[in-house]
């Protein structure tokens, strides 16, 4: 089972920034991708960042030059450095690993609980 915590939201003024950290834990044998992706009210959850078999990175283009994705392997920990807010970043974010746990294995999908970003004067 893979465990996956985020924490960093909070409540910042447009213009401002915020760091996101998801804290990866269990028995991870492959991750085939890990991204953040986020729900505001009454909206559909999207991708925002994604770093694709560790190489390859994928922006949506609402956050592109003003976001970036990051992730320290000796930590397990992905980061998502986010500049420039803006109030329509306001959404839950979501930190998602597409992973095997076992060689050979199928990839299953996990989920964090998420973290709430509100960005407001």
């Amino acid at each position: 089972q893979v465990q996956l915590v985020e924490s960093g939201g909070g409540l910042v003024q447009p213009g401002g920034s915020l760091r996101l950290s998801c804290a990866a834990s269990g028995s991870i044998f492959n991750i085939d991708s890990m991204g953040w992706y986020r729900q505001a009210p009454g909206k559909q959850r999207g991708m925002v960042a994604n770093i694709i078999r560790g190489v390859s990175q994928d922006y949506a283009g609402s956050v592109k030059g003003r976001f970036t994705i990051s992730r320290d392997n000796a930590k397990n920990t992905l980061y998502l450095q986010m500049n420039s807010l803006k109030p329509e970043d306001t959404a839950v974010y979501y930190c998602n690993y597409l992973a095997r746990t076992v060689v050979g294995g199928p990839i299953f999908s996990y989920w964090g609980q998420g973290t709430q970003v509100t960005v407001s004067a």
